[in-house]
């Protein structure tokens, strides 16, 4: 049976990776996309608008096709789903097949995102320690391993659709060999299936202001470091290139190595620190004026952020009968926050500046490290039996 767990915890693992591979190949060939279609930057904003609006919209539904195709069917399907979805967006016509494609691959993300955090949580309800740190590190690096392969391929010139047709096969046979070992849970007999839509109970609301606020400052810090160390403390291209790389290698290696923190602290200190952590990295943010301080600053600040949203996602899948319902909830609250982040940073700082901005963000990682106690380990109010977790 421990064998079974530990291939089951590689199994999830695998998955993450996959899903994040998929994200880092397409950011990266995002220009090309532009640049073939002819799109303006506000069609190109609309377009990428897209593929979040629909995964925000489709959340809420991945509970109840687990509920009815079982745990493992269910992330094999999502998963190959949004492999595939990959090679699609370079083959669209026009603005408005990329928009129609762009809402596909947005659905498969997120109910497949839901799907295999809920994987996660089952498994760790078993191991009985904390590996979800470790799980969302692995998205992580598959996501800068795709990112990787993908500016290779821009480098050289070679045509994103060749691309993204060649990473989606991969991709896809990667996915359908870890799947296999994904443990396989299905409903208690007679179990009524959960609704396709939801109102949060008040422990899902009250994790998800955690993670919301974690997300928040993650999504602003990825889409405005380089913009800040350039406009603000006058660093160059390559100097601001390197502190976005910086901020997500500090996420990266913190959440793979975070596993044993949260095993030690526990999540509410754990998370508590982090936030605190973060909020010392977006004042020295804030009152950088030199590219050096600038990019420390960023760099706590993803050291800060790590843990804290996967620790939102095991909490959640504990604090309801049927893991995906309570990953649902929370993913349904960090998507919102990494669609209001970039936006909202922006609209901000037009009506002061970056600096002041990053102090709000310093208050908004302030207040998700006191409202930590939300995580605090509590029993499943019952637990999603398992049929088996096997190799098949």
């Amino acid at each position: 049976m421990r064998t079974d767990l530990q291939r089951a915890r590689i199994a999830v693992a695998a998955v993450f990776a996959v899903h994040g591979a998929v994200a880092g190949s397409m950011a990266t060939r995002i220009p090309w996309l532009q640049d073939h279609l002819e799109l303006s930057p506000a069609a190109l904003g609309f377009a990428l608008f897209c593929p979040a609006l629909a995964a925000f919209v489709a959340m809420p539904m991945a509970a109840r096709l687990t509920h009815r195709y079982g745990g493992r069917l269910t992330t094999r399907i999502l998963l190959a789903l949004w492999c595939a979805g990959l090679a699609l967006p370079s083959l669209a016509p026009g603005f408005a097949g990329l928009c129609a494609v762009f809402l596909l691959y947005g659905a498969a993300a997120g109910m497949c995102d839901v799907t295999m955090n809920a994987q996660g949580v089952i498994v760790e309800r078993r191991l009985n320690r904390s590996i979800m740190s470790g799980l969302h590190g692995m998205w992580s690096v598959g996501c800068l391993v795709g990112a990787g392969v993908g500016t290779v391929a821009a480098q050289l010139g070679i045509d994103a659709r060749l691309h993204h047709g060649a990473m989606a096969l991969a991709l896809l046979a990667l996915g359908a060999a870890a799947g296999r070992m994904l443990p396989d849970t299905w409903p208690e007999a007679g179990e009524k299936a959960p609704p396709r839509f939801t109102v949060p109970s008040r422990a899902i609301l009250a994790i998800g202001a955690v993670g919301f606020c974690a997300t928040f400052a993650e999504g602003a810090s990825q889409n405005w470091a380089a913009v800040y160390v350039k406009d603000v403390t006058g660093g160059g291209a390559g100097v601001a290139a390197a502190c976005y790389a910086l901020f997500s290698l500090a996420m990266a290696v913190t959440r793979l190595s975070g596993d044993p923190i949260v095993r030690r602290l526990g999540p509410v200190p754990a998370a508590r620190f982090g936030g605190l952590l973060a909020t010392a990295g977006a004042v020295l943010v804030a009152t950088a004026r030199t590219p050096f301080l600038a990019v420390a600053g960023f760099v706590l600040l993803g050291v800060g952020v790590a843990v804290i949203a996967p620790l939102a996602f095991a909490a959640g899948g504990n604090a309801t009968p049927e893991p995906g319902q309570g990953v649902a909830g929370i993913a349904t609250f960090t998507y919102l926050s990494s669609l209001l982040a970039p936006a909202a940073t922006g609209w901000i700082a037009h009506a002061t500046s970056l600096p002041a901005t990053f102090g709000l963000i310093a208050a908004v990682t302030l207040t998700g490290a006191l409202l930590a106690g939300a995580l605090r380990s509590r029993p499943a109010p019952r637990e999603a039996p398992v049929a088996e977790i096997a190799c098949r």
